[in-house]
Formats: structure tokens, C-alpha cells, sequence
């Protein structure tokens, strides 16, 4: 009896373990409005993108950006670098959402673990920005033109919010920071627009 009951708890351990570090792997989150690289690759819609397929949730980073995080050439991979093909401009052909100038436009995240939050920000190239390189700060607007405090609250599973797109024309390139709470990292999601 006590073997089996030994047993049982080394089996439930291990079960718990693999639990853990399997779920570690496939969670957290990712934009799909604007679409995300890491989405647009995971659907299939474009090709050649190494692991993010299986794990577009899993663009985690430092937090602290833009004076912290990931180094610049690697921010839409959040640095990590089995993500890199996120860096890849692609010559400037990742496919593109449409947007208007200056509308009210509703982002989306879509989680699979919803962590406890302080904010959500959107950054977006400069006019005159260079699509066929990898993104940097300095092709980025200095300051965020929409920021969604959350103030250490748990989003739900999937969470929409709205706000003001800034006055640009052409392709651009929106970059969103979920700002986890209670950890030292944050999540990145690169999306290609057209004003």
C-alpha cells in the first residue's frame, strides 16, 4: 500500500512539473488587431518563420521600453532569438492592416495567460521611416500616441480597447507593449499598417 501510494505522489509530482513547464511555453499573448507578424505568421499567411508558428504568444522581453528592453534591431522578437525572423523587415513586405489617419481604432489582444497588468502602449514609426530595415528607437515617434493604464488588474482572456491613430500616411509600423505587473518582462507585438 505505501508503494502505491508513493508512487502515486511521485506521479502526481511529475505530472504537476511537466505541467508547469509545458504551460510556461503557451502562454501570454499577441495583437491580432492590427495583425501581428507573430499572428500573420502563425496563420499561415506568411511563410519562413521558424518557431513562431507554434508560439506567437511567447514575444516576451524586458519591460522598461523605450529607455529598457529589447536591443534595437531585435524588438519585434523582444530579443529572443529563436524569434528573430520577426526582425526580418522582409524588404518591406510584411503584409499589411489597413488604417485611417486620425480614426478611433479598436486594438485587440488575444491572451492565453492574462497576467496581471500596468499598461498597454502603441508606438509608431516616423514619417520617412525606413521599411526594409529592422525596427529601431529612433525610427520610432519618441512617445507612445495611445497608453492604456491597467493598473495591476487581470484582462480577460481576450481584451479590446480603443483609441486615436496618429496623422501618417503610407506603410508604418505600430508597435504594442503589453507591461506586465508583477514580473520583469513585457510582451511585443510588431504590426505592418497602411495609413
Amino acid at each position: 500500500m505505501r508503494k502505491r501510494i508513493s508512487a502515486a505522489v511521485v506521479g502526481l509530482a511529475v505530472a504537476g512539473t511537466s505541467f508547469l513547464a509545458t504551460g510556461s511555453a503557451s502562454s501570454h499573448g499577441y495583437t491580432d488587431a492590427p495583425l501581428s507578424r507573430q499572428k500573420v505568421c502563425a496563420n499561415g499567411t506568411v511563410t519562413n518563420c521558424g518557431d513562431i508558428i507554434y508560439e506567437p504568444q511567447s514575444v516576451e522581453g524586458p519591460k522598461g521600453f523605450p529607455a529598457a528592453g529589447p536591443a534595437d534591431g531585435s524588438i519585434c522578437s523582444a530579443g529572443i532569438s529563436r524569434f528573430s525572423q520577426l526582425d526580418d523587415p522582409r524588404g518591406g513586405t510584411w503584409p499589411t492592416t489597413k488604417v485611417t489617419s486620425g480614426a478611433n481604432y479598436t486594438f485587440r489582444w488575444t491572451f492565453t495567460a492574462n497576467h496581471r497588468t500596468t499598461d498597454f502602449k502603441y508606438y509608431v514609426t516616423k514619417n520617412g521611416w525606413n521599411p526594409s530595415q529592422p525596427l529601431t528607437r529612433a525610427a520610432l515617434d519618441p512617445q507612445p500616441f495611445l497608453t492604456i493604464p491597467y493598473n495591476g488588474q487581470q484582462p480577460p482572456m481576450s481584451l479590446s480597447h480603443s483609441g486615436t491613430l496618429p496623422s501618417k500616411s503610407g506603410r508604418h509600423l505600430i508597435l504594442a507593449v503589453w507591461t506586465v505587473h508583477d514580473t520583469a518582462n513585457a510582451f511585443y507585438a510588431c504590426s505592418d499598417v497602411q495609413f
